[in-house]
């Protein structure tokens, strides 16, 4: 099973503590309807609990493929859950998502994006995985294109 990482702890702090977004905007307060996956703990944020929106760029360099989207997070301090290692996140409440491998320079490795059953996600992420070009892939959203985590090897 791959390893699922959200964003960065130390990221969606700096966002709670008002850091501009990847559009220069400060991220926006809402409150959730109970159908919002957090990017940093991957869970679902509860209904009614405080949020932050905004726009996410997961990549280091600004370049083609460093794609841009909205994110949901807990408004509140959250972490990623440690006892979920080495089970799908609890966002994953579609039927299906779009998974992408990427090389170590953040770039698109071509012919690797498809749209995946949840069924079939680690697996598909492993094959990606075991090829020597791939570094990651990113999990997006089938319908939305908004990125959802980051996989990685497993240890």
């Amino acid at each position: 099973m791959p390893r699922f990482h959200g964003m960065p702890v130390a990221t969606a702090e700096s966002f709670r503590g008002g850091a501009p977004d990847a559009y220069g905007n400060p991220p926006e307060r809402q409150r959730s309807d109970g159908g919002a996956p957090c990017r940093c703990c991957l869970r679902m944020i509860p209904e009614g609990a405080a949020m932050l929106v905004l726009a996410y760029r997961p990549f280091v360099s600004l370049q083609p493929y460093a794609e841009t989207g909205p994110v949901f997070l807990c408004a509140d301090a959250c972490a990623p859950d440690s006892a979920a290692e080495g089970s799908l996140p609890a966002i994953l409440v579609s039927p299906d998502y779009l998974l992408k491998g990427y090389c170590a320079e953040e770039r698109i490795v071509y012919g690797t994006g498809q749209v995946t059953p949840v069924p079939e996600i680690a697996a598909y992420a492993d094959a990606l995985l075991a090829r020597p070009e791939v570094a990651f892939v990113d999990l997006r959203s089938a319908r939305n294109n908004c990125w959802q985590a980051r996989l990685t090897r497993s240890a």
